[in-house]
């Protein structure tokens, strides 16, 4: 039984059930923190794999090549400074009032009758460096104004707002989900950023213009009385619009730079070599921020504790995505070293079925049973490199695969999730309003995400 379990292709699948079904319950029944849940079942694997206990976490006199340690380092070293840096940006980005500035630019631009174009517009743009939850925190005061003033359904106006922010968060770096990924499966994040808005911007459109047009006729949702009404002074010393969008794009340019560098440019050159280093996503960011400190921190009346206390409110979160990253790295290198991930290769190659699909439809199952979209794509990443490593597959497609395992991440919010509730609570929505609105929006946008991907994956 042992030697069936280690060394044939079907004891190996068995395996990587067995291991998928502790950590759900592990994760939902149990309500252990994913990262230590990812660790538990990444050890029981391995031992129940028959890996040496020194291969698994190493010796007394050398734990540097153990699979806990290689799992854990190889993509921590290539993603803590990006999120970290991320982070950051979107908070002073967030704390300068940038946010009205830009929401405001907005409505007065597209006017009252398309408002919930422009509340899209807002949370798509707005999206790119802040987290989706603070984009709610920050942008739901401007929602509230927008559907009062124009005297109709709250939900026409939170529903775009709510997918321009969920698209960026789930496609774009230097978001956690994408930029795990990426890290996971080695990938370029300029691509990523290009195909991650090649795909999702209609899958916005389709989630965030059309179905709310659609659905905001048929349920009309006030604005909840308790909410508190934006204050219209506290603009007065916001930044200018071009200076805010300025910032936005910088990374994103650098980072672009630096990948299309390499191809446009000539190879050994200077300018080859400035491309490269400025576009280094960690670079790129560090100069985004930088200068974010500064126009939009000291010359606007921060000082320097103050931007020091940002920094650290901010940077909190980050420390449990970080363990959750690491510890899916760990699981996934598990899955490779016990042969678990090509026997799931071979699987999927005797059946015939798509790798960008297998991923989608992985990672759907991973968030819908656990709620969590970073657990559900560094986990379908671990189980899949495998086979992206024998197929050899090209930067563009591997981009396109993470905007595929990030489309299921999101797919049919519900109460498991902690954006659903956010939703719910911040827009005065019951729970049977929110899995008809939220719920439906996020598989929308999930299922339309993909769709595009899986186009273009059969085109290149």
């Amino acid at each position: 039984m042992i030697h069936w379990l280690q060394h044939t292709t079907g004891g190996l699948l068995v395996l990587a059930a067995a291991s998928i079904a502790v950590l759900l319950a592990m994760i939902i029944r149990l309500k252990i923190e994913p990262f230590i849940a990812l660790i538990v079942v990444g050890l029981l694997t391995a031992l129940a794999a028959g890996l040496p206990v020194g291969t698994i976490v190493g010796t007394a006199q050398k734990t540097s090549d153990s699979l806990l340690e290689k799992g854990f380092g190889s993509i921590l070293g290539h993603i803590t400074a990006i999120i970290g840096l991320g982070t950051l940006l979107g908070s002073i980005l967030e704390r300068s009032g940038g946010a009205r500035v830009l929401t405001g630019a907005l409505l007065k631009a597209f006017g009252e009758k398309r408002a919930p174009l422009a509340m899209g517009l807002a949370g798509l743009i707005f999206g790119i460096p802040v987290f989706f939850d603070i984009g709610i925190f920050v942008l739901a005061p401007l929602v509230y104004v927008a559907a009062r003033q124009g005297k109709r359904s709250i939900l026409l106006y939170c529903l775009p707002l709510i997918a321009g922010l969920s698209m960026t968060h789930a496609f774009i770096p230097p978001h956690p989900g994408p930029v795990a990924a990426a890290g996971l499966l080695h990938v370029d994040l300029g691509w990523i950023i290009l195909m991650g808005a090649v795909c999702g911007i209609p899958a916005w459109f389709i989630s965030g213009v059309l179905f709310p047009t659609w659905i905001g006729k048929r349920m009309n949702i006030p604005v909840p009385q308790e909410m508190i009404v934006a204050d219209e002074d506290e603009d007065g010393n916001a930044p200018p619009l071009r200076l805010v969008t300025g910032i936005i794009a910088i990374p994103l340019v650098l980072i672009l730079l630096g990948t299309f560098g390499s191809i446009w440019l000539p190879k050994n050159s200077a300018l080859a070599g400035i491309a490269a280093f400025v576009g280094t996503p960690a670079v790129a960011l560090t100069i985004a921020v930088l200068l974010a400190s500064w126009l939009l921190g000291y010359r606007r009346g921060m000082s320097g504790t103050e931007l020091s206390e940002l920094a650290a409110k901010s940077l909190r979160p980050v420390a449990m995505i970080l363990l959750v990253v690491g510890a899916g790295s760990f699981f996934g290198a598990v899955l490779s070293a016990t042969g678990i991930g090509q026997a799931v290769a071979g699987s999927l190659h005797n059946a015939g079925l798509p790798v960008i699909l297998a991923a989608y439809v992985i990672s759907c199952g991973l968030r819908i049973a656990q709620g969590s979209a970073t657990v559900a794509i560094v986990t379908t990443s671990g189980i899949i490199g495998p086979t992206v490593t024998e197929l050899g597959y090209s930067q563009v497609q591997l981009a396109l695969l993470v905007v595929a395992i990030s489309a299921g991440s999101i797919v049919a919010s519900h109460v498991n999730d902690g954006g659903f509730w956010i939703v719910s609570r911040y827009f005065g929505l019951t729970v049977g309003e929110t899995l008809r609105t939220w719920t439906v929006l996020e598989t929308i946008l999930s299922v339309s995400g993909f769709a595009v991907a899986a186009i273009l994956m059969a085109v290149v």
